[in-house]
């Protein structure tokens, strides 16, 4: 009973790492699209200088996955929790890495002034930073029938990327000076697009967790 309630303790720190984590994403994603639409350098410099501290979350609950799978030795469902926590931890660095990217591009068109005001972009990085959001919340939750729910989120997502992608090709076919602008606002909503679909996973591990079998959502 005692190694039981020591390993129920583990996984609860676990738990509370990948949360933390998942804040720490959340904020960058928030704060990435909102420097490209303030033109703040300064905000996406920090977005930038922070990724080392969401790497260095996923290196920690990668050691404490693998030393529960070393020295507990779990099976079934505690099996499954596991596993999923390294697989959202993943996944969640890999949306960090989008933010980067996003707030890469605000460098890059720091001097540029936008051919038109960023509306559907920064809609579209709300929608993407509630689904992350509702993933997470959904994850610590263990629940698995929500997560259907949430993965279909990512609808209203890919509908306003076509959008965007749709303005964005009829902009550069209209004015050949815009193609750089273009593009990289373009490369920017297609970061927005696979954040939506690292959330989709989230939610599919979710039921994975519970059910013990991938079962492919939102496609």
């Amino acid at each position: 009973m005692a190694i039981r309630s020591q390993f129920d303790e583990q996984l609860s720190e676990l738990h509370q790492q990948l949360l933390t984590m998942g804040m720490m994403v959340e904020e960058a994603v928030f704060k990435s699209v909102k420097s490209l639409s303030e033109k703040d350098e300064e905000l996406a410099q920090a977005i930038v200088s922070g990724d080392k501290a969401i790497n260095d979350a996923e290196v920690s609950i990668e050691k404490t996955c693998f030393s529960l799978l070393a020295l507990q030795q779990p099976v079934g469902s505690d099996l499954r929790r596991i596993a999923t926590t390294l697989k959202v931890a993943t996944d969640l660095e890999r949306m960090a890495d989008h933010a980067v990217s996003i707030a890469e591009t605000t460098i890059t068109l720091k001097n540029e002034t936008y051919a038109k005001p960023l509306i559907d972009i920064p809609n579209m990085g709300e929608l993407v930073q509630k689904i992350v959001r509702d993933a997470i919340t959904a994850y610590i939750q263990l629940d698995h029938k929500g997560a259907y729910t949430i993965a279909q989120q990512d609808d209203a997502i890919d509908d306003k990327y076509r959008k965007v992608f749709s303005e964005l090709i009829e902009m550069m076919s209209k004015d050949q000076k815009l193609i750089s602008q273009a593009t990289h606002l373009l490369l920017v909503a297609q970061y927005l697009e696979r954040i939506g679909d690292y959330a989709t996973n989230i939610c599919e591990w979710i039921v994975y967790m519970e059910a013990g079998q991938i079962v492919e959502l939102n496609n």
